[in-house]
């Protein structure tokens, strides 16, 4: 299957190599039997063999900064609030949606899901949920942890609030008692006066999270050798969520600069220090009315991310604000504003890392585009899945602007094993790759014959995302394990891993992920290669939205180009599937059911074949 998924996209020599490599690499008795063996042993010991193998690898190894290159984040509908005190009373009521959902979570009555479209009624594991708000990404000098807090702990009874670049600790339990909504409102009101206060100001602390891993390791070693700056630590590390009030960031507020907003924050000069990046759910509500939430992504998928903020957007619209009696402003506490004790050398690392955010801001490129010409019904209509069109459209764009295919990672879930995350769809197939040839063909005038191309790759594409990506037979996590085995029994690297083509297939070139919603919101994230893109896509009924992304500072690679070429291979798309009406295939419906097995927000990604488990 390796072989097959790679032919096509390396020169005849070097798959010639690769072929030899494979051979050699599965001879009875050879290197990659002895291999298999130990995993096989390791999945009779653990649930789930790849999981902390994925983790480590997608995730937790990973040193590049979170903001843009790993934290995806969601955009709510722009607000219009009047004035400040009507975001915070957004902020109070979207805070109160999430303690009921947390409360959900850790009374265990949030419903189990399950698999819908070809395997329809298998139970999803749903361990992601109860990491929503008792997780955090603690930096390593080499590789980071996933630090786990017990579920419902009374020691996460607070909230952080961020707000002018200072932190404070929100306790949503008071004498015993819970909050009202109205007790939120009065204490954000408090802290947004104590923010204020410009001489109690402290530094930009939160920009020490945007930065690269290992620097950010690094300073954090320096930071907790002073108690006061462990104590703060200690308390954002153990907190609910963060919750960060913005000031109005002075951009002209559409769906683009709102989602560079909720990825970077627009830097150190606008709101990028008032975030704290490592914390997996941070709840974003701007004065000018831009809102969000921005994700660290190593506890959850995109699909557990969606569930939570539509839950939230539905409480937002469909549970009245109450703001009845609250309790009398003299008996809540005023919240505690974070303390840190700086140096000159620490003043060095912020600035450091303010410069490095910077760049990585004027760096991106970001272009979000609603295309109004047809949406998923008109696909579904030609008996195609709409996640399966998409992608070979996605393949069109970028062969029309690079002239070939390269590495493609689209996320599929194996919820359906316990612990299970996601395996990767490699969407640059064959039988793409001849569709896109022909559709470029400058000597052929579109014709009923293309569509001999599309309709095969379109339920070839199903059948490899539904019986080996979501069941777990796919080629990553296995060749994933099979590698990290090979380190932990201390071998010399096989051939197969070191091998150019190897390297080539974890270079995700084009990093894609459908993340549906059914609410009005979307999803993005960055590349996660520099001469890659990064597309993530929201299909509708009579529209579809990509949100693409891509880095400044390589040539190859341009947002808006690359949207101008799939909005052109959408169109002739859609002229092919006039022109061809084909009789309507017995096989294909179950191909438009593909799309609801594949949904997360995405990064690189490895895959494989875990255990079932409870």
């Amino acid at each position: 299957m390796y072989l097959s998924c790679m032919k096509h996209l390396v020169k005849e020599e070097q798959y010639q190599k690769t072929k030899a490599i494979v051979v050699k690499f599965g001879e009875p008795g050879g290197t990659g039997e002895l291999l298999q063996k130990k995993l096989l042993e390791r999945s009779d010991k653990t649930y789930n063999w790849v999981y902390d193998y994925w983790l480590e690898d997608m995730y937790l190894n990973q040193r590049l900064a979170l903001p843009v290159n790993s934290n995806p984040a969601m955009v709510f509908p722009k607000q219009n609030f009047k004035d400040r005190k009507d975001s915070l009373r957004f902020a109070a009521h979207l805070i109160t949606g999430v303690l009921e959902y947390k409360e959900r979570i850790d009374t265990r009555v949030l419903p189990v899901d399950f698999a819908r479209g070809q395997l329809a009624g298998t139970p999803l594991c749903m361990k992601q949920y109860y990491r929503l708000f008792n997780t955090y990404r603690l930096p390593g000098h080499k590789r980071d942890t996933l630090v786990i807090h017990k579920p419902g702990s009374t020691e996460q009874e607070y909230i952080i609030v961020a707000c002018k670049n200072q932190f404070f600790v929100l306790d949503l339990v008071v004498n015993k008692k819970k909050l009202k909504e109205m007790d939120i409102l009065t204490q954000l009101e408090k802290i947004v006066k104590m923010a204020e206060n410009s001489e109690e100001r402290q530094p930009p602390f939160g920009l020490l999270t945007s930065d690269g891993r290992t620097e950010w390791a690094q300073a954090r070693e320096v930071l907790i050798k002073d108690s006061v700056n462990r104590e703060s630590l200690a308390v954002i590390e153990k907190c609910l969520c963060v919750l960060c009030l913005d000031n109005p960031s002075g951009m002209e507020v559409g769906d683009t600069s709102r989602a560079l907003l909720m990825l970077h924050g627009g830097g150190h000069e606008k709101m990028g220090a008032n975030r704290w990046y490592d914390k997996p759910m941070q709840f974003i509500v701007g004065e000018d009315g831009v809102c969000g939430t921005v994700c660290e992504h190593s506890p959850f998928e995109g699909i557990v991310l969606v569930a939570c903020t539509e839950y939230l957007m539905k409480f937002m619209t469909g549970s009245p604000s109450k703001m009845g009696r609250a309790t009398s402003v003299s008996e809540l506490p005023t919240p505690a504003r974070l303390l840190w004790k700086t140096t000159p050398h620490i003043q060095g690392l912020l600035k450091a890392s303010a410069e490095r955010l910077q760049r990585l801001v004027r760096d991106l490129d970001m272009d979000v585009h609603k295309f109004e010409v047809y949406g998923k019904e008109f696909i579904k209509k030609q008996k195609m899945s709409p996640d399966a069109y998409i992608q070979v459209a996605l393949q069109l764009a970028f062969y029309r602007c690079n002239g070939r295919l390269v590495s493609t990672y689209e996320s599929a879930s194996i919820r359906r094993f316990h612990e299970g995350r996601v395996d990767n769809i490699r969407s640059a197939t064959s039988e793409a790759l001849a569709f896109v040839k022909a559709m470029t063909d400058q000597k052929a005038s579109l014709s009923v014959s293309h569509f001999s191309y599309l309709d095969p790759q379109l339920l070839g594409y199903s059948h490899y995302t539904v019986h080996h990506a979501i069941t777990g037979l796919g080629i990553d996590n296995h060749l994933l394990g099979l590698r990290e085995i090979a380190q932990e029994l201390k071998m010399e690297m096989p051939e197969i891993f070191t091998d150019e083509t190897y390297v080539a297939s974890n270079q995700f070139i084009l990093s894609t992920s459908q993340v549906p919603t059914t609410v009005e919101m979307f999803c993005c994230y960055g590349p996660v290669v520099p001469n890659g893109y990064g597309c993530c896509y929201n299909p509708q009924s009579d529209h579809l939205l990509f949100s693409v992304t891509s880095f400044h500072g390589s040539t190859e690679t341009c947002s808006a180009v690359f949207i101008k070429a799939l909005d052109e291979g959408l169109v002739e798309m859609r002229d092919l599937c006039r022109k061809s009406n084909k009789p309507q295939s017995s096989a294909a419906p179950a191909a438009s059911k593909v799309a609801e097995n594949n949904q997360g927000a995405g990064s690189k990604l490895p895959s494989t074949l875990p255990k079932t488990g409870k």
